[in-house]
């Protein structure tokens, strides 16, 4: 099992698909839900285009990626500086109590922090309970309730 300590947070690179695949599936697994190939191969494109918005990290332990964040500036309303909202996180079931979902939230945190953005922000689902251990350690609950209408 891999300490806090030799956990190591980088940008993703073109040469992590295959390793940012199965995890990218296994965030999927864990909330029930499939993403058509289409819309993750188009996910994993934005992460590589200066254009986009989104950007994508990879956690290590030693050569294996254990652990993967996405996140997405945006502007606000609020705010002069952008915020970031943390989209996706998910972290190797065998690795995960050592530190690593940790690790990847702090790089977001440095790199939000770095553009100059005025806040980080993700959601959770409600039963995540193991996930919101962390999450109250480590960031403020708003208070807010999420509405959605699905247009497609």
């Amino acid at each position: 099992m891999p300490d806090r300590e030799t956990i190591l947070v980088r940008a993703i690179a073109p040469d992590d698909h295959a390793a940012w695949l199965p995890l990218w599936r296994g965030y999927q697994q864990f909330y029930e839900v499939d993403i058509p190939a289409e819309t993750s191969a188009r996910t994993w494109e934005r992460f590589f285009d200066p254009s986009e918005p989104m950007s994508a990290a990879v956690a290590t332990a030693g050569d294996r990626v254990v652990g993967i964040v996405h996140w997405i500036f945006h502007r606000s309303c609020w705010t002069v500086g952008d915020y970031c909202y943390l989209q996706d996180l998910f972290v190797a079931p065998d690795v995960r109590k050592h530190g690593v979902g940790r690790k990847l939230i702090e790089h977001v945190y440095a790199v939000a922090t770095a553009a100059g953005c005025s806040r980080v922000h993700w959601l959770t689902h409600e039963a995540n309970a193991n996930a919101m251990l962390l999450y109250d350690r480590i960031a403020d609950r708003s208070g807010f309730v999420q509405y959605r209408k699905m247009l497609k």
